[in-house]
């Protein structure tokens, strides 16, 4: 990737809606080469979908929460993430080193739905052994955009 990938990334990052012609005259090529650097882009995975950002509130998702879930055995990973990639509220999934095997971030309605999820769903999946749950009070921030470094921007 060169200054003028990374350019165009940022940008997308910041207005995932800009046109083409908005980015062919910020960074100075023509709209079909700028066309042609997203193509690329999305390719070679760098640019891997685009989405909308929304107010999770508003459509009824008022609890937000991290779930901590230690798994007994890696051989419970595999059908452990299955289940999980399945599950609606379930936004993010990261296995982790320390003392929970993953980290879940979870939208759902309220206190019942996410009990349910953490009662009925979860702790049903064959290797959970134990589950930690903190419950966001407020958010100071949230965001998506991955910071393109000031040197990533100077071509380093």
């Amino acid at each position: 990737m060169d200054e003028l990938d990374y350019r165009i990334v940022d940008q997308l990052q910041r207005d995932g809606r800009a046109t083409q012609l908005e980015l062919s005259r910020s960074v100075g090529l023509s709209q079909p080469a700028v066309a042609e650097r997203i193509r690329k882009l999305e390719e070679r995975g760098v640019i891997t979908g685009y989405t909308a950002r929304v107010d999770a509130t508003k459509l009824g998702k008022d609890i937000t929460a991290f779930i901590g879930v230690s798994i007994e055995h890696p051989k419970h990973f595999e059908g452990f993430a299955k289940k999980v990639l399945a599950l609606p509220d379930v936004l993010e999934a990261h296995r982790v080193a320390g003392q929970d095997s993953y980290i879940l971030k979870v939208k759902t309605a309220n206190t019942r739905t996410l009990d349910t999820l953490l009662v009925e769903t979860l702790r049903t999946i064959p290797g959970v052994t134990r589950t930690n749950t903190t419950i966001v009070l407020s958010t100071l921030k949230e965001d998506t955009h991955v910071r393109v470094l000031p040197e990533q921007l100077k071509g380093a």
